[in-house]
């Protein structure tokens, strides 16, 4: 049966956290509405590189590697780095960075992006690896009986040590930031995703693509319904492209469950301005 992204969104946001398909899950959040776009190729891909990392860390252990976090960060380098070249772009004008779709197809992508590829592969071994979303760096944590190791899945598996996470903290945040342990708690499934479409979504508004933008909230409102902040996008975003009567719904619905009169207040505004304006077509 063909993928349904659109069910799968939908299924998915009812799901335990523990159960989120991630890689799958975005793969739904990204495919575009185009006829002829073949989704198998990237589910393909995905479960190929599950399979090849087990096989890889299968061969290390049978040629008498210990099995600690580096043979297995070793068996998701050669496949992930080495073998497929997945590099890092840190363009943040382009939407493609943050598409796992678009990251498959080109062999690059955002650290958030390229992180959930190594994450899938290497949770597909029952492996204890997670996102952390560094300031400065989206990066991953591997574990394994007391060891950890955190590295870089954008520049080939770069091992950070604290020395170096303080720096890129730094850089982002400013010379008094110091590393919090809240950095080093993994990413939620959920939190990820979404995280990775607002990035895709920002950089289409930018670019003045409202109609891609749409798509990309419309799919995180599938995925999150209970996220009324998303209303508002959407309510923008429909008076962006002309859909005025969806645009007022979606103002309303945001109104009636803000619960900050200060958030409620811009949305008024806007929802006022286009209430006027369909009604001085209506006169």
């Amino acid at each position: 049966m063909a993928f349904d992204a659109i069910r799968h969104l939908s299924e998915t946001a009812s799901l335990p956290e523990g159960q989120v398909d991630l890689a799958v899950t975005a793969v739904a959040l990204a495919v575009p509405k185009a006829k002829g776009f073949v989704v198998d190729r990237y589910l393909n891909h995905i479960k190929k590189i599950c399979r090849e990392v087990g096989e890889r860390y299968a061969a290390l252990i049978a040629e008498g590697a210990a099995d600690d976090c580096g043979v297995r960060l070793a068996a998701l380098k050669h496949v992930l780095s080495d073998r497929y070249g997945y590099a890092g772009d840190f363009d943040e004008s382009n939407p493609d960075n943050a598409s796992l779709v678009r990251t498959i197809d080109r062999g690059k992508g955002a650290p958030i992006c390229l992180g959930m590829l190594y994450v899938q592969a290497a949770r597909a071994q029952g492996w204890d690896v997670a996102g952390l979303d560094v300031p400065g760096l989206f990066v991953c944590r591997i574990e394994y009986r007391g060891q950890r190791i955190v590295f870089d899945p954008s520049d080939h598996c770069r091992r950070l040590e604290a020395a170096q996470l303080r720096a890129i903290v730094k850089s982002a945040l400013g010379e008094n930031a110091e590393l919090s342990a809240s950095y080093f708690e993994p990413l939620g499934n959920l939190d990820w995703l979404i995280r990775m479409q607002n990035i895709v979504k920002l950089r289409q508004i930018d670019a003045a693509d409202y109609e891609a933008a749409l798509q990309t909230v419309e799919r995180m409102r599938l995925l999150n319904p209970n996220e009324f902040r998303l209303l508002l996008d959407a309510g923008v975003l429909y008076a962006k492209t002309h859909k005025i009567l969806d645009a007022i719904a979606a103002l309303e619905d945001y109104i009636a469950k803000a619960g900050n009169p200060r958030d409620r207040q811009d949305a008024a505004l806007l929802l006022q301005k286009l209430k006027d304006e369909i009604n001085g077509q209506a006169k």
